[in-house]
């Protein structure tokens, strides 16, 4: 692949171009999907892409190629040639890093066993297991493996090649039509993976959420379990992003040095993190990951930079670099040293959310948004789950549920599947005064 990157980088040049960024991925995949407690689907991708980033007298430009041989190369190229040439420039444009950089190995994201596992059934089996030990009926969900390998070449003395692994797995667990329970399990290295935990945590949530009734409107105290919280925390990274403050969707804008959270709120952005699903030796510039504060004690210390951004501002790249836009690798909320009996205990009347989705702002500059949560939802009254709820809508403000925190659990969770695209190590969270409508008349 370095082979095709340098070959790129020698035509964008050839052509013009200034700044060039040549990204190579390959990735082998494999999915297992299961329903009604059984596999039913078995599949296995191998792909290669090259993402490919331009610059042209400050004119931008980026695109994807996955057909890789020569003629298509070329092609390509003057295609974009000409279309940026079409382009106003972008004035406020400072360039790429400047390399080389040397790079770390980070412990536990690449496992020889999971590239060389064969059967990963059994996991899924282990899992379901674990689902109906807890009293659910019926399971669905997936597996993933994951084999991946990134080369990057840039015309600013980048060369640089990261491998790494993963393996995941979702499950939902069902009881009847309206009761279900969500667990996940996604790790680096095939020997902290733990399918049974998620199978657990799914049928437990689904057998607690039988019979529910018509949820109440309201103001309530709620405490969001890990996998509700981190699809919050997930979107919170990408407002994160310079590139989302400055094009409108953030709550963050203007706010740098100011309290936007609790005091008992620090945010990060860890990139180099061991066994966590979105680690990386380096950004889309090969800047070598590291970790960002993005909230201290409540107060915005910095958004995510790449190294444009970060000239704009006078301040450091954050190493959060992609083609077009810095963002988050691995999001993780400071922990608290609440258990979690305790942060129940705290509840006098108030709501036990399991998992959201369908998460949606109405005003992304305000922080004004919506949320539906999913499986399990409980009502709480002086510490304890007193009964299921269903049909209820989270109706807040982002802000405002930052600096509503008033506890969080000392147990992190590493949360990660298609609602949580950016990975999430969170606690449980409570979370005073959340405003819930009713999501059916």
């Amino acid at each position: 692949m370095f082979e095709i990157n340098e070959l790129i980088l020698k035509k964008a040049k050839e052509l013009g171009f200034g700044d060039v960024v040549v990204l190579a991925y390959e990735q082998n995949r494999r999915q297992v999907r299961f329903a009604n407690n059984e596999i039913t689907v078995a599949k296995n991708w191998h792909t290669q892409k090259v993402n490919l980033f331009v610059e042209y007298q400050k004119r931008l430009a980026s695109t994807t190629l996955t057909a890789l041989d020569e003629d298509t190369i070329e092609k390509t190229l003057q295609m974009l040639m000409k279309s940026v040439k079409n382009l106003a420039p972008k004035e406020d444009y400072y360039g790429i890093a400047e390399g080389p950089f040397e790079y770390k190995d980070i412990p536990e994201t690449f496992d020889r066993a999971i590239v060389e596992l064969d059967e990963p059934d059994e996991y899924v089996e282990r899992a379901i297991n674990a689902a109906l030990e807890e009293g659910a009926k019926r399971t669905a969900g997936v597996l993933y493996t994951d084999h991946n390998k990134l080369y990057l070449t840039t015309s600013n003395g980048v060369e640089a090649f990261d491998e790494g692994t993963g393996i995941e797995i979702s499950i939902r667990a069902f009881i009847g039509d309206e009761e279900s329970g969500h667990g996940t399990n996604s790790v680096r290295v095939l020997k902290k993976f733990d399918p049974e935990s998620a199978g657990r945590k799914a049928g437990e949530i689904a057998k607690m959420a039988v019979n529910p009734v018509q949820g109440e409107a309201g103001t309530f105290d709620v405490i969001f379990d890990p996998l509700a919280f981190a699809n919050l925390m997930s979107y919170m990274s990408f407002m994160a992003s310079a590139f989302a403050v400055e094009a409108g969707f953030s709550f963050l804008v203007g706010k740098l040095g100011q309290k936007v959270a609790n005091e008992n709120v620090t945010i990060k952005d860890v990139g180099n993190m061991p066994n966590a699903y979105g680690t990386r030796k380096f950004d889309d510039e090969g800047v070598p990951t590291r970790e960002t504060t993005i909230i201290e004690n409540g107060t915005l210390n910095t958004y995510l930079l790449n190294t444009s951004f970060a000239r704009k501002y006078k301040r450091e790249t954050t190493a959060n670099a992609g083609l077009l836009m810095p963002e988050a690798w691995n999001v993780y909320v400071e922990p608290g040293d609440y258990s979690k009996e305790e942060l129940f205990s705290e509840v006098k009347r108030g709501i036990y959310i399991t998992n959201v989705w369908y998460t949606r702002f109405q005003n992304y500059v305000t922080g004004d948004f919506s949320t539906i949560p999913r499986d399990g939802a409980f009502l709480i009254e002086n510490g304890e789950i007193v009964k299921p709820i269903r049909n209820i809508r989270v109706s807040d403000n982002f802000q405002h549920i930052l600096e509503s925190i008033a506890a969080l659990g000392k147990d992190l969770y590493h949360i990660h599947w298609w609602e949580v695209n950016t990975p999430v190590f969170t606690p449980y969270v409570l979370v005073k005064n959340v405003g819930i409508t009713k999501a059916t008349k």
